[in-house]
């Protein structure tokens, strides 16, 4: 007790300015104890490393898996997406005898990841016929596990940002949801290189341990964020003749101004314009700016470097007022002219004019994501938090999941074309593939800008500013 009272002390004389996130505290909802709320985040950022990169490359070269198969598995977790606005609203309306809303959601995802990172690694083993079962059960079993894992992923993270909007005042709202992106950001950044260092010396039986162990460390983490963060409210106590809430009444009220169903396109407009070079980026380094591998592996550092800098930038501008309309839109223009330095590094033959719009990428997402969030966060209806969440993520994961694999299949198509001069002789490089790519992701973020452009606020409604200036404080938060 005595040395936590002194540290305590300690932190307190550093002062707010220089502890990063001081500012997304508030006495409603205390910087440790928001802290301990974001860690949901770093569990749904570790299911996504584990998914979407290191199982990705482990099931293609070590067990010797089709492609075509990896790529249908790990698209499994998209058909839950849909589902997030209905997890949400039921999240809002949800009675239970010991008086919570959210956390019983939370838990029940919670569950689903721990049970689809427990059977994968042996569904997967039979899967590649090294088990003591036909190849036919491993795809059941690999299947089922993707989709208890994505299912999981989306109810936690749907339940867990309608619990922060629920705990956090208004005013920082905004340093919340920066606060909660970065989380998202650390949880896949670090578990991909704790992964990767686990699985260097690769086996089966080390295979089971590791992702075994993350669903361990995925049941830990959820525990210790929702640890007595929802408080119970007898008025919330299920009785046996209430009547269900109703979805599509809900549904109906909440699109019925119009507002939140332009956000939702916006959303997927602009989520889709980012999204479709994800796995375009460094093939096109390596293939047409012929950068060796360290220097393409170095884009993804570069792009999360990006990221964080939007995520930043984005906190403090929503601190001092400036509309999250508005800021979304920017990140939009600015994904415009970064997409439009990657075409460019082409012709120019330019690796720093490609790697300045790979950071560009970056913040102009990071600054869309928040501000589309944020702007989320403001369309409750009838206190239906988890339902304007929940139809954010929605749109969200589903257009980023669709738009990634548009993007490899128009890549590969358009290249083949190309390749048989069926596109007339101007276009005939292994560049023209890519660069359609590229031109339709500009396309889509100009769309963006018209279908967000009505909901920006005029520059003369201003809110109040932050007090606090720009510092070490501001940062992520």
């Amino acid at each position: 007790m005595d040395i936590n009272a002194t540290l305590a002390r300690t932190w307190t004389r550093v002062g707010p300015r220089f502890l990063p996130f001081a500012d997304a505290a508030t006495p409603e909802l205390p910087l440790g104890r928001l802290l301990r709320l974001s860690l949901f985040q770093v569990s749904v950022g570790m299911a996504a490393a584990l998914l979407n990169g290191t199982l990705n490359r482990v099931m293609i070269v070590e067990l010797g898996v089709a492609a075509w198969l990896v790529a249908l598995m790990v698209s499994l977790p998209l058909l839950f997406a849909p589902f997030r606005a209905l997890i949400g609203f039921r999240s809002d309306t949800y009675r239970s005898v010991l008086g919570w809303r959210r956390v019983p959601f939370i838990w029940m995802g919670t569950l689903l990841q721990f049970g689809g990172l427990a059977i994968m690694p042996f569904a997967l083993l039979v899967l590649t016929g090294k088990g003591h079962a036909p190849a036919e059960v491993g795809h059941a079993g690999a299947a089922l596990a993707f989709l208890l894992v994505g299912a999981g992923l989306h109810t936690t993270q749907t339940a867990g940002l309608a619990l922060a909007t629920d705990l956090a005042p208004a005013a920082s709202r905004p340093r919340v949801v920066a606060l909660l992106y970065v989380m998202l950001l650390l949880g896949m950044a670090l578990s991909s290189l704790v992964f990767g260092v686990l699985l260097a010396d690769f086996s089966n039986v080390r295979l089971i341990q590791v992702i075994q162990g993350a669903a361990m460390v995925t049941m830990g983490l959820n525990l210790l964020a929702l640890w007595k963060q929802e408080p119970r409210r007898t008025s919330r106590v299920a009785t046996p003749d209430e009547p269900r809430a109703n979805f599509r009444e809900a549904w109906r009220k909440f699109t019925r101004a119009g507002k939140p169903v332009r956000l939702l396109v916006a959303v997927g407009l602009g989520t889709a314009g980012f999204s479709m070079q994800d796995i375009l980026l460094e093939p096109y380094g390596g293939q047409i700016l012929h950068l060796g591998v360290g220097a393409t592996s170095l884009l993804t550092a570069l792009l999360a470097a990006g990221s964080l800098g939007g995520f930043t930038i984005a906190a403090h501008k929503l601190g001092e007022g400036t509309d999250a309309h508005r800021l979304a839109a920017m990140g939009a223009l600015v994904g415009i002219f970064a997409f439009a330095g990657v075409v460019f590094a082409d012709p120019l033959e330019s690796a720093f004019l490609f790697r300045i719009g790979t950071v560009l990428i970056g913040f102009g997402g990071g600054l869309f994501a928040v501000g589309t969030l944020t702007a989320a966060m403001a369309l409750r209806h009838d206190g239906h938090n988890g339902l304007a969440l929940g139809a954010w993520g929605a749109v969200q994961a589903s257009a980023a999941g669709l738009s990634i694999f548009l993007g490899g299949a128009l890549r590969d198509g358009i290249s083949s074309l190309a390749a048989h001069g069926m596109l007339g002789p101007a276009l005939t490089g292994p560049s023209v593939g890519y660069s359609v790519v590229y031109h339709i992701e500009i396309a889509l973020l100009f769309a963006t800008l018209v279908a967000i452009g009505p909901l920006v606020r005029p520059n003369h409604e201003t809110r109040p500013q932050s007090s606090s200036r720009f510092g070490l404080a501001e940062f992520p938060g």
